[in-house]
């Protein structure tokens, strides 16, 4: 008999969307002591936290079921403030890039701002839309250890846990600051190898932990995981968390808008520092190379030059290079699985194909 489809056979998407629905509810709830203004900042977490691909509640999930722990209520809320911290970390991020579109729709910050400019309201449209989905981005993060603390797991499987969750609140924040760093930055006097090397540790704690390893593991701490098994899955969520953002990074050049839900090339508009382009920089030619680094960072980049930019990506033989290290970290994470030892047959064939979902998307 088949095992389930890690997202679909256990219905985990929709008993999450319904644990976050009911959250928002009584969230809804608590805020309508200050008045109606309030709806539009709650619609704001809502819009984000209403389908995705909820690898990240998976991962918890998993790690939780794989050792052994019920498939209960209090796995699914605790799964589901994987996805809060998540639309913490989206709102933040969409500011931080100035982006204007998230899953094809105008981003927070981006309503926000309309909204003052309908209204002919006092003072900067746009500084109060970054302001507001700041404010939105730190409910998120009020609600993430609140879903958590809450969400019904024995007491001591919530004390296992929390080291690492909040391990990884406090990472997230500094990979953030990392990455806008690194552009600050620049690259212009580091060596290749740097430049790469540089990608990875802004990769690892800005998105690969996060996604990946950390909710894995705080679901597998939770259910009491052994120190081998600990090592085991660090390895996978360190190995299968590049993969994913490598592929993210192939995605921010190459993706479909009609599936990202992001104007195609936006990566190169924002000027992000990732592998692809470390790639790039090494391997094309001199006129190549210039165009790589005059595009990147322009934020009226067109689409002929997109498209430019993307035939000296492939002619190069960078993105090559960056599909040959998503296929590396996709088998390095498998070789991981196979050491631990301790994990249900089911949750492993779980987290087995995690590693094809997180690799092989197109969104």
């Amino acid at each position: 008999m088949p095992h389930p489809h890690p997202l679909d056979g256990v219905d985990l998407r929709a008993r999450v969307q319904a644990a976050l629905d009911q959250h928002l509810a009584g969230q809804r709830e608590v805020l309508a002591e200050l008045g109606p203004p309030m709806g539009p900042l709650v619609d704001a977490v809502a819009d984000l936290l209403t389908g995705g691909k909820r690898l990240r509640a998976a991962f918890l999930y998993w790690g939780w079921r794989a050792l052994g722990g019920p498939d209960d209520d209090a796995a699914i809320r605790a799964a589901s403030s994987m996805e809060i911290f998540q639309a913490a970390a989206l709102l933040h991020d969409d500011v931080m890039d100035n982006s204007d579109l998230r899953r094809g729709r105008p981003t927070a910050h981006r309503s926000f701002t309309a909204e003052h400019q309908r209204q002919s309201w006092s003072g900067d449209p746009e500084r109060f839309g970054h302001a507001a989905a700041i404010l939105a981005g730190d409910l998120c993060l009020n609600w993430t250890d609140e879903v958590f603390t809450r969400s019904g797991l024995p007491a001591d499987a919530l004390e296992r846990a929390r080291p690492e969750f909040d391990r990884m609140r406090t990472q997230l924040m500094g990979g953030q600051y990392l990455d806008m760093l690194e552009g600050a930055v620049g690259w212009a006097d580091l060596a290749y190898e740097e430049r790469l090397e540089r990608c990875r540790t802004v990769i690892r704690y800005k998105s690969a932990q996060y996604s990946v390893g950390q909710p894995l593991l705080i679901g597998a701490l939770a259910a009491g995981a052994g120190e081998q098994t600990v090592r085991a899955l660090t390895d996978y969520g360190t190995a299968l968390g590049e993969a994913f953002q490598l592929r993210d990074d192939v995605l921010g050049v190459y993706g479909d808008p009609e599936h990202t839900g992001k104007p195609a090339g936006d990566d190169l508009r924002e000027g992000k520092h990732t592998a692809l382009i470390a790639h790039a920089l090494e391997l094309a030619d001199a006129e190549g190379a210039e165009l790589i680094s005059a595009s990147l960072g322009d934020p009226d980049l067109d689409e002929p030059t997109v498209q430019a930019c993307r035939e000296v990506l492939a002619a190069s033989g960078a993105l090559e290079r960056t599909e040959a290290m998503i296929t590396a970290g996709a088998d390095q994470a498998r070789t991981a699985l196979a050491d631990a030892s301790e994990l249900t047959a089911e949750g492993r064939a779980a987290l087995e194909a995690l590693i094809e979902i997180c690799t092989r998307r197109q969104t």
